[in-house]
């Protein structure tokens, strides 16, 4: 009883006092109709004709009570890849977690959880990017200071992985970081590996390009 108090006071925090609207049906699109919205959108953004969707007063009221994202995003924290700029979407689109270099620590596994099991999310996308920082600075080797040694310790797996293959390391690492952190959701127990098994969350990942804009998924 205890723990489903706590649960219900989270939600009532995230989703305002008032609680309108606080699960209704989810977002009413299927994954693959999700992962079209975001590539569409990346394709007016990499084309210069982006339609900058409901950002306006009118969306802010819409949304104000209740929020309702077709797509979760875990991203990296690098200031230049903005999921919602770059997939060109609006307020209450998407529900992102960033950290540096996509890592999925404890505290990401549980904003996914809520945003795939209460909002009833029907896509996450794992989201990598060219010249990624935190992997370049793991490749590169040497003592990480602080708490920066966590995360070199989360990618360092993708590192060793690609180790001696063709190709530059970092951008390989990149790949292969998406490609752990991907299976590493899929598999995570109790909620996400669940969803997954239902067909009710579809996990992918993905790399985007600092250069084209471009996104490109990983398989």
């Amino acid at each position: 009883m205890r723990k489903r108090t706590i649960w219900a006071g989270l939600m009532l925090a995230l989703l305002g006092a008032s609680g309108a609207g606080a699960s209704g049906d989810g977002p009413g699109v299927s994954a693959d109709d999700a992962l079209k919205k975001l590539l569409d959108g990346n394709g007016r953004y990499t084309s210069g004709k982006m339609a900058n969707p409901g950002r306006d007063a009118k969306r802010r009221g819409a949304i104000a009570t209740a929020q309702h994202p077709f797509a979760i995003v875990l991203g990296c924290s690098d200031s230049r890849v903005p999921p919602e700029v770059l997939f060109d979407q609006g307020l209450g689109d998407l529900f992102v977690i960033r950290t540096a270099g996509n890592v999925a620590d404890d505290v990401a596994l549980g904003s996914i959880e809520y945003a795939a099991e209460h909002l009833h999310v029907p896509l996450l996308v794992v989201l990598g990017h060219e010249c990624c920082g935190a992997v370049g600075a793991t490749a590169a080797g040497g003592e990480a200071p602080g708490h920066i040694d966590a995360i070199v310790k989360a990618i360092q797996p993708a590192v060793e992985k690609v180790k001696g293959k063709e190709g530059d390391l970092v951008d390989n690492a990149v790949a292969a970081n998406v490609q752990n952190v991907t299976a590493q959701l899929k598999a995570s127990q109790p909620l996400l590996a669940k969803l997954v098994e239902e067909g009710t969350l579809k996990i992918v990942g993905a790399r985007y390009d600092l250069d084209s804009g471009v996104v490109d998924l990983i398989p």
